[in-house]
């Protein structure tokens, strides 16, 4: 691996606490200065363990999950994810953005676990926690490996991002629908210019987000959209949801998911600070609409939940419901509309 202005903090001689601490048996710790990792440090692992269970995985519609990195440079200030940088004792502000763990032989110890003969082949989700194509993905290149193993072993997957790096792994892709099930989702919660370019700083613009949905489609791999978050009073008018069910379905994807903005602990103090600097009129009314807990209320939900699915039919285009088959349950969210189903509870995803 080529390494520009790189200097090495720490090596394999790093503290056995800061080890213990990221679930590995040493960390080696990276910076350098080009233009597009500038300001961000990454630590190098060799992780335990790549395949994760659920906790909590009987509300959730997938029970095991692989994730590569901790942390996230698309630096998205709703993540519910954030929490998990506090368990490495990092911030879950701008260390959650800045510090990313990188399990550098994740592919090498999924094909091992693939290979076990206590693995029974279940559906594995990734992009569910941090995004698995962030930019650490164009240096680190862990998903290749990780694609190529579970074609080889035929293992059903899912993955949901925001990344169009997903693009490089095409070829990687369609070989894998050959041989098992594959369920793309990408996320795409708004389609505002200024409120994308404020609120995920480093993701792809929505716009190129949307192209990896039709560039898939084109090449014969269906994908849906979970439309999350949709962010009240920012990105919920009946005419900003207009134009972003046009646009998703635009792109042919095979279903749209909406999800309301959460707000867990770690995520919500990084939000409500984000929102009091660009918003401030905004602040009471969030305090009110949140005062119960992380999730807005389920009035509130249902009505956002109907007017997608409602424009999804008018565009035509199937929403993504509770009880469909789990093809692609990374994209799959309870849907309060559905008589018996129960809305979201708080579910924390483990990474290691």
């Amino acid at each position: 691996m080529r390494w520009e202005n790189l200097t090495v903090e720490s090596g394999s001689g790093s503290s056995r606490t800061d080890a213990a601490l990221f679930g590995a048996d040493a960390v080696t710790t990276r910076t350098f200065d080009s233009p597009e990792f500038r300001g961000i440090t990454f630590h190098e692992i060799r992780a335990r363990s790549i395949i994760n269970r659920v906790p909590g995985a009987s509300r959730m519609p997938f029970e095991w999950t692989v994730n590569p990195y901790r942390g996230c440079t698309h630096a998205c200030v709703y993540c519910f994810a954030r929490k998990t940088h506090s368990y490495l004792d990092l911030d879950t502000g701008l260390g959650f953005d800045s510090q990313i763990v990188v399990k550098v032989n994740a592919p090498d110890l999924l094909r091992r676990q693939l290979g076990s003969r206590r693995w029974l082949g279940d559906h594995i989700a990734m992009g569910t926690n941090v995004d698995c194509y962030q930019r650490a993905e164009g240096r680190y290149r862990l998903m290749p490996g990780i694609l190529s193993a579970l074609r080889d072993h035929a293992n059903p997957f899912s993955i949901l991002t925001k990344g169009t790096l997903i693009l490089r792994d095409l070829d990687l892709l369609v070989q894998a629908s050959q041989v098992t099930d594959v369920g793309i989702s990408v996320s795409v919660g708004f389609t505002d210019p200024a409120l994308w370019r404020t609120v995920e700083p480093g993701t792809p613009a929505p716009e190129r987000r949307l192209d990896v949905v039709r560039t898939l489609g084109e090449h014969g791999i269906g994908c849906g959209v979970l439309m999350a978050p949709v962010l009240p009073f920012l990105s919920d008018h009946p005419a900003q949801l207009r134009a972003t069910v046009q646009a998703i379905a635009a792109a042919g994807a095979t279903s749209v998911t909406p999800l309301v903005l959460h707000l867990r602990p770690g995520a919500r103090e990084w939000y409500m600070a984000w929102l009091g600097h660009h918003h401030p009129h905004l602040v009471r009314r969030y305090e009110r609409l949140y005062a119960e807990g992380a999730y807005a209320p389920k009035w509130y939900q249902r009505r956002i939940t109907r007017q997608v699915h409602d424009l999804a039919q008018e565009y035509g285009m199937g929403p993504t419901r509770a009880g469909m088959p789990r093809r692609n349950p990374a994209s799959v969210e309870p849907d309060p509309l559905v008589p018996g189903a129960a809305a979201p509870e708080p579910v924390q995803l483990t990474l290691l």
